[in-house]
């Protein structure tokens, strides 16, 4: 008896597959972490079965992998997907935040764009903090949210961050309203003074400063430095002025200055 074939060996199989292997990999996306395969599958819509078989395919080339709870998240191989247009730029910045890091004894993040989401990248954990902020390597959050966003949105013209932007903005934690035409002015203030902050607008207790670091050939990547409320007042000064340093350095020796 001749063997069914599947919707996924079908004409469109391929294309459906795809666009599966897409929603998985949306889903793992998202700010808070990995899932097991049976959230993915109520996330998805997707059988079970079906997600199990493509995260397998996924996980062999590296895309997704599966942590010690056996819950899946993206891969290393994904990451370095989306950082390879800028891998001389964050070769450079890699050892970097790891001395300012060691340097200010809080967590520096390395961001970039990815439409209108930070993903992040890589990060430098303090050193000797028992308490820290901590966002997780791999995930995406609204740009217009983060400090990290909001350097790499002031690094472009005015049509580019709109066509990045959703048409409504969530609002911040407190229930603040927030608006594109805010924003846009907020922008002007992160392209004045080169500093992006975020004064617990996502995380209860999470306060951020950031910047934005550009090459010659337009390449962007942001570098962040969060911590818990209670410390930020009296390190906003400091660190402020070490990511301006840490900037100008890092342009000047990729300009060739």
């Amino acid at each position: 008896m001749p063997r069914r074939q599947s919707d996924e060996e079908g004409p469109d199989g391929g294309m459906q597959v795809i666009t599966r292997a897409a929603a998985i990999l949306g889903a793992l996306a998202e700010p808070d972490g990995g899932r097991s395969l049976a959230q993915l599958a109520a996330q998805t819509g997707l059988p079970k079965t079906t997600v199990h078989r493509i995260c397998t395919a996924l996980e062999q080339v590296g895309y997704v992998q599966t942590d010690r709870s056996g819950r899946r998240e993206l891969g290393p191989s994904l990451l370095r997907l989306a950082v390879l247009g800028r891998r001389d730029l964050i070769a450079v910045l890699q050892p970097a935040i790891e001395r300012l890091s060691t340097e200010l004894n809080e967590t520096v993040d390395l961001g970039v764009l990815d439409g209108g989401e930070v993903l992040f990248v890589a990060q430098h954990a303090a050193p000797q903090r028992a308490l820290m902020a901590i966002a997780r390597v791999g995930a995406h959050f609204p740009a217009y949210t983060l400090a990290s966003g909001k350097a790499l949105l002031a690094q472009l013209p005015r049509d580019d961050v709109l066509r990045r932007l959703p048409r409504r903005l969530e609002p911040a934690l407190g229930g603040e309203p927030r608006t594109r035409e805010r924003l846009l002015h907020e922008l002007d203030d992160v392209r004045a003074t080169g500093l992006a902050f975020e004064r617990e607008e996502m995380r209860h207790g999470i306060c951020a400063i950031a910047v934005g670091v550009g090459d010659v050939d337009g390449r962007a990547a942001s570098v962040a430095v969060p911590m818990p409320a209670s410390r930020f007042e009296e390190s906003e000064a400091q660190v402020a002025a070490r990511l301006l340093d840490l900037r100008d350095t890092i342009e000047m020796r990729l300009r060739g200055a």
